[in-house]
This record gives structure tokens, C-alpha cells and sequence, in this order.
């Protein structure tokens, strides 16, 4: 029954966006709600068991790869990533002080912790809104990609510096310095050796059963969220890598065609069912459980759209002003990161359990709101010129 309920769910969300063409609902908006209505707290259809769990889990890591892979660094170098970092640092100390206040005030335990967690930006999520719109290749979809990738790299490094548990603070550098040398070492001898004989197979199997290229990718995929587990860090920032590596050593047609394919694998079914358990799995009651967890659910999702949004202001010499709030909106829109983030944060007694939900919660309203007006903001400004 489970199966069945999760394979219709990932049909009838693109039906209910393709019927209403005039409001379009981000996808992810309704998977992640349609998975409430069937979830524990919902119509009770489905409990987010452990094979639910590992399809989760794998479509979370094909979310963060195929962000990575969508990423062309060559083409956010320069203004876009320059002013996404200046953009970034600034939410980040947003993001210190009203964490230390509410750390004053008892509220928080970690406020390193969740002022890392206020300072991303959901880029996977966003990408298939984007594209579906039409932004990705725009000038205005280049500042929002360069500010979505700081918003996952930036804090992607504070996890692995200061987050993860279990390890020497000593040590972490040193596994950090081995992590980004073996990937570096890998990029680096990909585009130094590349056999003919090898680039003629992969070129030939591409578009036949055997799917070389996509298996090839799998493989590290796999591998180098395995070595971000065994050095201590989450299987995302390695998941992220593998796609920024595979985008920087694969280019042209090919890159195109196996964009393509690794859409369908992973738009196609893993990453819906992320987005399902998600819904699924976000505990209603949780919220009514403590007094104060309800009421910090809006106070957080006001904090992810001013630590976030604020920034934007240094873009209003590179960006027509009308812009300014869908740029706020889209790089105030959180949830994956946030997801692992509270994971750890709960796992290590760093974060309150009531803490998390409530943040949990903020990201998933993020979701559901901020894309929307984005753009509909964008889309009133487009109108207008």
C-alpha cells in the first residue's frame, strides 16, 4: 500500500501543476504537502518507513548532486559570486546576532548552530522552480544560482568545521584539507588523463541499455558521499561535490545529454520521494507540545527572510530595484540543509527537540510561500519593462 501510495502521489503533483497553468504551484509544494495528507498525521496511509527512508535518503543525495552539476562555476565567477559571498558573510553575522539573542534569552542552546542553519539557501529545491519558469539562464537566474551556492557551500563548511559530531575539533581541518584534496586530485587527473578508447565507450554507451556515463556518475556519487561519512561529514556535502566535479570534467553535448538522463533519474522518481517523506514525516504534534514551539515557528521564518533577505540591498547596483524582493525570497527559501542540520543538532543534544521542529517547520513554510511570491514578483516585474 505504501509503494502504491507514493507512486500515485508522484504522478498526481505534476497532473494538479499542469491542470492549473495559470497558478502554477512549485512541484515541490505539493509533494511535500500531499505527503502530510498521507502521512501519520494525515489520512495515516503511510508511516515513513525504512525502505521510504533509503529512497529518501538517495533522492536528498541526487538533489545535492545534480545541484552541484547544474552549478557552471565559469559563468557565476566574477560579480555573481563575489556579491553572493559579501551577500552570504552578512547573513552570517545577521544571523550570529539574533542567535545570540535568542541564546540570551534561554530560548536556543547552540546559537553557532542555528545561525548556520538561518544562513542557507534551499538552491536545490529552487532549481526545478527556476527552470520551469524560464530563469535559469537569465542574468537575474545568475545571481540567484551564485547566491544559492553560497547559501549551500557556506554552510556545507560551517558543518564541516564546527558541526559534525564525534570528531577531534583538532582533527577536522586536517580531514577537511584530505576531503577537498582527494576531490581536487580526482578533478585534476580527470581532465589531465582522459584514454581516448574510454571517452569513445562512454560517448557510445550514452545512449544505449548499458548507461555507462550514468552508471559512472553513480559510482561517484556513491563514493564520495562514502568518504564524506567515514571522515565524520554528512553524505550531502559529498553529494554536492561529486556534481561540481562530474560538471567541471564533462563538457558540451554530452554534458547536456547526461543532464538530461540524471533528470529523469532523479526529478523522475528519488527526489519526489524526498520530498514526500519530508511532508510525511514532519510531526504536527510536536508543534503543540511545548508552549513556545509554535510561536517559534513564524519568529523563524522571519529570520530566514531577514538574514537571508537584508543582503539583497548589495545587489542594487548590479539589479533593477523591482527584482530586489523575489531575489530576498528565493535566497530566503530553506529546507534540505535545515533537515540535516537539525538532524545533527538533535543526534548531538545541541539542539532542542522542539527547536528543530519549529525550524523544520519554518523551512517547509519557506518552501511553500517564498517561491511563489518570488515569482510573482518576478513575473509582475518582467511584465512591467
Amino acid at each position: 500500500m505504501a509503494k502504491l501510495t507514493i507512486a500515485l502521489i508522484l504522478v498526481l503533483a505534476p497532473l494538479i501543476v499542469e491542470l492549473n497553468p495559470r497558478w502554477r504551484l512549485p512541484m515541490i509544494v505539493l509533494e511535500i504537502g500531499l505527503g502530510m495528507l498521507v502521512g501519520p498525521h494525515g489520512l495515516n496511509l503511510l508511516q515513513g518507513g525504512v525502505v521510504e527512508q533509503y529512497f529518501s535518503d538517495l533522492g536528498m543525495a541526487l538533489l545535492f548532486f545534480i545541484t552541484g552539476f547544474e552549478i557552471n562555476v565559469s559563468r557565476l565567477r566574477g560579480r555573481p559570486l563575489g556579491l553572493a559571498l559579501k551577500s552570504w558573510l552578512l547573513s552570517l553575522a545577521i544571523a550570529l546576532i539574533a542567535a545570540l539573542s535568542l541564546s540570551r534569552l534561554g530560548l536556543v542552546r547552540d546559537s553557532l548552530l542555528l545561525a548556520t542553519a538561518l544562513t542557507t539557501t534551499a538552491i536545490g529545491t529552487l532549481m526545478p522552480v527556476l527552470r520551469d519558469a524560464g530563469e535559469l539562464e537569465t542574468r537575474f537566474g545568475s545571481f540567484i544560482l551564485a547566491a544559492g551556492a553560497m547559501g549551500e557551500l557556506g554552510p556545507l563548511l560551517m558543518m564541516m568545521l564546527v558541526l559534525t559530531g564525534g570528531q577531534n575539533h583538532l582533527l577536522q581541518p586536517l580531514l577537511l584539507l584530505t576531503f577537498i584534496s582527494i576531490v581536487a586530485g580526482s578533478i585534476y587527473l580527470s581532465l589531465r588523463y582522459q584514454p581516448p578508447r574510454l571517452i569513445a565507450m562512454l560517448s557510445r554507451t550514452l545512449n544505449t541499455t548499458a548507461q555507462l556515463p550514468v552508471r559512472l556518475c553513480v559510482l561517484i556519487l556513491v563514493g564520495l558521499t562514502t568518504l564524506a561519512q567515514v571522515l565524520g561529514f554528512d553524505t550531502i556535502i559529498g553529494a554536492f561535490a561529486a556534481g561540481m566535479a562530474i560538471a567541471l570534467v564533462i563538457k558540451g553535448d554530452q554534458a547536456e545529454v547526461l543532464r538530461q538522463k540524471l533528470d529523469g533519474l532523479g526529478f523522475g522518481v528519488f527526489i519526489p520521494i524526498f520530498f514526500v517523506t519530508t511532508g510525511v514525516n514532519f510531526d504536527f504534534s510536536a508543534l503543540t507540545a511545548h508552549p513556545l514551539t509554535l510561536l517559534k515557528l513564524p519568529v523563524f521564518l522571519l529570520l530566514f527572510l531577514l538574514v537571508r533577505g537584508l543582503p539583497v540591498l548589495l545587489y542594487r547596483w548590479d539589479l533593477p530595484q523591482q527584482d530586489l524582493p523575489s531575489l530576498a525570497l528565493f535566497s530566503a527559501t530553506a529546507l534540505p540543509l535545515v533537515v540535516a542540520i537539525t538532524n545533527i543538532g538533535v543526534s548531538t543534544g545541541r539542539m532542542l527537540p522542539e527547536n528543530a521542529t519549529a525550524l523544520v517547520g519554518a523551512g517547509m513554510l519557506s518552501v511553500f510561500l517564498f517561491p511563489l511570491l518570488g515569482l510573482s514578483l518576478r513575473h509582475k516585474a518582467r511584465a512591467g519593462h
